[in-house]
């Protein structure tokens, strides 16, 4: 809205800004009931109210392993290749304090969700980037890496379907990661945050599909985003045993595990009934369409988003991913994350959040379908 209180079309409107923010990966439905009554069971019995195992309990790592096994046909030992995590945000962050010690390179994709670079600096490590380029599909290109820092690499992150840029891998990429990770001595940690999400019918492959995967990396799950417990802070890290272990020991004294009832409910969610889970890609889906849907019919080109986010280039005059969605927010009230926020090669994007009711999106869709940026100074 304008500073005159003019709706764009020159008539009065309300002075309070209907602003429609797609900046956040938030998810905005209820968890299911099925799971909220699973803890509701749980928080009554007087036992998990003691301190539990430091390490978590073993039932969840059952029940994590189990749904590996059934979803993706990767075999994992409940007790020495799996580890709970009080949120898998706070193991993204530790793998970096466990492996890197200052002056050891990491191998980070760009653009990449900034929480990895946050381990790294902690590490007081350095981060060499991996250009995530529209050209290779935005998937890294080991061949063009500099030698120097190929050697030097401890460590790699990867993530897919990937944020901000909204791409799988196939299973060639994986591959090619586990091959170059081998060679190189390099730990390959793998954010699969979005990998229960089925869009199209497609389920995304796990990096611990492939042989030899578990010999050089691990993999980070979230159920946030799976079963809408963002809140409940649960997630794990699965796969290479001596990265479990050394995660495992810095968890216990960080954190000394999540409380008994929530892992039990995690349980509930991870045995219990799936019918949940394909509901919320179905909506996702249908929120995904009527977004795209209302971009394409005004002449926008958008590549089709496999997760919760789509990736957006700025149009001709934006001048630049940060000055965009700045004059994006305040002439036409839509919040999105400029790509220069997700590194580098992140500029010339922006990330839209699909986490809104459909008619929201529909409206951000119109509001930006008729948009034209204005010509001025880029502030970055």
């Amino acid at each position: 809205m304008s500073r005159s209180g003019r709706a764009p079309g020159g008539g009065p409107r309300s002075t309070c800004e209907d602003v429609i923010n797609l900046c956040q990966g938030n998810p905005d439905l209820p968890t299911p009931p099925h799971i909220v009554e699973a803890l509701r069971t749980e928080v009554l019995d007087p036992v998990t109210h003691r301190y539990p195992a430091f390490s978590g309990l073993l039932e969840l790592k059952d029940a994590i392993s189990a749904w590996y096994a059934t979803r993706y046909g990767v075999r994992l030992d409940p007790e020495t290749e799996v580890a709970i995590l009080f949120g898998a945000k706070a193991g993204l962050v530790e793998i970096s304090q466990c492996f890197l010690d200052p002056g050891d390179v990491c191998l980070m994709p760009d653009p990449a969700f900034p929480d990895y670079w946050a381990g790294v600096l902690l590490a007081r490590a350095h981060m060499h980037p991996l250009p995530l380029l529209r050209e290779n599909g935005f998937l890294p290109d080991y061949g063009a890496l500099d030698p120097a820092a190929r050697e030097r690499a401890k460590l790699m992150f990867l993530n897919y379907p990937n944020n901000p840029t909204s791409v799988t891998a196939p299973h060639g990429f994986y591959e090619d990661t586990v091959r170059f990770a081998a060679e190189h001595g390099v730990i390959v940690a793998s954010d699969f945050a979005y990998g229960a999400l089925a869009f199209d019918g497609q389920c995304p492959v796990s990096f611990l599909q492939t042989d030899g995967a578990k010999d050089v990396g691990v993999e980070f799950i979230f159920l946030s985003k799976t079963f809408n417990m963002a809140g409940w802070r649960v997630g794990a890290v699965v796969g290479h045993r001596d990265v479990i272990a050394a995660i495992d020991l810095l968890q216990e004294h960080y954190y000394v595990s999540l409380p008994p009832f929530i892992q039990r409910a995690a349980v509930a969610a991870l045995t219990g009934p799936q019918e949940s889970v394909r509901h919320l890609v179905k909506t996702y889906e249908q929120r995904r369409d009527a977004f795209l849907d209302g971009l394409r019919n005004s002449g926008w080109s958008v590549d089709t988003p496999r997760s919760i986010f789509a990736w957006l280039p700025v149009p001709p005059g934006g001048n630049g991913s940060v000055a965009f969605a700045d004059e994006l927010l305040s002439r036409a009230h839509v919040a999105v994350a400029p790509g220069r926020w997700f590194g580098e090669h992140g500029e010339g994007y922006v990330r839209v959040s699909l986490l809104a009711p459909e008619e929201r999106l529909r409206e951000a869709a119109r509001r930006l379908a008729g948009f034209r940026p204005r010509h001025h100074t880029s502030s970055t």
